[in-house]
């Protein structure tokens, strides 16, 4: 899942501080209020549209699932009470609980199940995620307009057992039922209003331990117990209020004045002193940060020069062997991040329990030799003749530290000139999405854990592909590991999927995500989940 880093100066905070936290106190008030800092403002927080951590955290603490991840991260009943697998792990039997209810008080049904995961894979939805729901029989066929969406494998035998018919044994989907794309939703608040309902509190109809009940553009979500979630008696706080402070300095600057409880990513400068004091904390965070390369047709049309030469894998590897990672992460983000020398992170077990990632796709502090005579074979020595190239960040200090480096590093030892440009995260998701880029930075939190959440990423036409890359080779074994029962032959199928995404080079990772949070020391109990989420429903202030 997309992952946005944002921050500005303290002089904005203490201009702004009086009237942006008037009335807030010390651990949120009156004992179960918690102030947290979401950061961005979420593009969306429809379940079946989002596909970015801030709106995804909006969602886990809105919405249930079938299952839901406990603090552990693994999957655990919600609005399933039990479910029943056939022996060939084709069929599940979910059995909903009977006292499972929507925030307007009407029973949560199967059907609402198979209205959204119908909605997911519907090519009119447009769902960046409708490839996560292809793992249920025909949803590929579907989202690709070959089959009608009546004709997803899950079906309601009553109002409360839902059945769903997979492609092939995945080891991970009730992992996946947990996930935002799989949350139901109901089909006539939707369909009332399809654009606006997940905007406005009096029609965000939800499910889960939390609801909508205030939104104040590029200020604050605020969220409030739901009463009719099923364990609502130990939901401890009666409100969250989602800060969206933008920069990291100001953020700081309200967690130490106590008008915030909760924050991430301070700003790099002040994680040493932060962690010294202990103040912050390092979370594992299953992800990693990179950067890519548009590989469309549409890059032609931003800069038809610059298209041409990242074009050229060469260059590519090239400026990939540019870079010194290990100078990023000791010297610019200062997170305890580790250096990125693959694309799937460590953390993620092989098929015989020992780490998924086993090799070096090139050395954390690059090869600069090799760079310059890469560069060279490609027609540009010492980066003569190579055009200016814009690399593209979303607004944030810690984005542009790392963008500032890279262009450092690309400019000595290239000779490539490379010019920033930074939008709004809104602005530049679209920017990303719609290919209007050459180079640009992103970020991949793992949605599950298996290598199959970074890989299947990039396979041609992909909901996520925003790269516009395209490998049949590499098309062929992802498909063939969604269909692999044998745990071994599955895990080699994606070792050569990434042997064919690293030679082909169209993204260069930097680093394996960390996560840096300042939690009031007051704040008990709620949980940041490896895979980007924080989940409130069991936290509470100690008094």
């Amino acid at each position: 899942m997309k992952k946005a880093k944002l921050l500005i100066v303290l002089a904005v905070v203490l201009a702004l501080g009086v009237s942006l936290f008037a009335g807030c106190a010390k651990g949120g008030g009156a004992g179960q209020t918690i102030k947290y800092n979401l950061g961005a403002e979420p593009a969306t927080i429809d379940p079946q549209l989002n596909s970015a951590v801030d709106g995804a955290t909006v969602i886990v603490n809105t919405f249930d699932g079938l299952t839901r991840l406990d603090a552990s991260d693994k999957p655990v009943a919600a609005m399933a009470e039990k479910w029943e697998v056939s022996a060939d792990g084709l069929t599940y039997k979910f059995f909903l609980r009977k006292d499972a209810k929507w925030t307007d008080g009407q029973p949560v049904k199967a059907q609402d199940f198979v209205y959204a995961w119908q909605r997911a894979v519907d090519p009119a939805t447009a769902s960046e995620y409708a490839y996560q729901v292809w793992y249920v029989k025909n949803g590929q066929a579907i989202s690709e307009g070959k089959m009608a969406v009546d004709q997803l494998g899950v079906k309601a035998i009553d109002d409360t057992t839902l059945e769903v018919t997979l492609e092939a044994p995945t080891a991970y989907f009730l992992s996946l039922t947990a996930f935002p794309t799989y949350m139901p939703v109901r089909k006539d608040v939707v369909e009332k209003d399809p654009q606006g309902w997940a905007t406005k509190p009096e029609t965000y109809v939800s499910n889960g331990p939390f609801k909508l009940k205030e939104w104040r553009p590029k200020d604050a979500i605020v969220l409030e117990k739901n009463p009719n979630w099923y364990n609502a008696d130990k939901v401890k706080f009666s409100t969250i209020e989602m800060k969206m402070i933008e920069d990291q300095t100001s953020s700081l600057a309200a967690f130490k004045s106590g008008q915030l409880d909760y924050i991430e990513s301070p700003p790099s400068a002040e994680i040493p002193n932060l962690l010294a004091s202990g103040d912050a904390k390092i979370f594992p965070y299953l992800g990693t940060y990179f950067y890519i390369f548009n590989l469309s047709p549409n890059a032609a049309k931003v800069d038809p020069a610059a298209a041409k030469a990242i074009s050229d894998v060469r260059v590519r590897k090239a400026f990939a062997l540019a870079i010194d990672r290990k100078a990023i992460v000791e010297n610019v983000t200062k997170g305890g991040q580790l250096t990125a020398t693959s694309f799937v992170p460590n953390g993620i077990p092989d098929a015989d329990g020992s780490d998924f990632k086993k090799k070096d796709y090139y050395p954390a502090e690059g090869n600069v030799e090799e760079a310059k005579k890469l560069l060279a074979e490609a027609g540009y020595p010492d980066g003569k003749g190579f055009p200016k190239i814009t690399l593209m960040y979303n607004t944030s200090q810690g984005h542009q530290a790392i963008a500032m480096a890279m262009q450092d590093m690309l400019k000595k030892n290239l000779g490539v000139e490379v010019e920033l440009a930074n939008q709004e995260w809104k602005v530049f998701q679209k920017t990303r999405n719609d290919k209007n880029y050459i180079f640009a930075r992103h970020g991949w939190i793992a949605d599950y854990v298996d290598p199959m959440t970074f890989l299947d990423m990039w396979i041609t036409n992909g909901g996520q592909n925003n790269i516009g890359y395209s490998n049949p080779e590499y098309d062929k074994r992802i498909e063939a590991a969604k269909k692999e029962a044998d745990p071994a032959k599955r895990m080699q199928l994606l070792h050569e999927a990434e042997d064919i995404l690293m030679n082909d080079m169209p993204l260069i990772p930097i680093y394996y995500y960390t996560n840096v949070a300042c939690i009031k020391p007051y704040v008990k109990d709620v949980h940041k989940s490896a895979l980007g989420f924080v989940y409130f429903e069991y936290g509470y202030i100690e008094k």
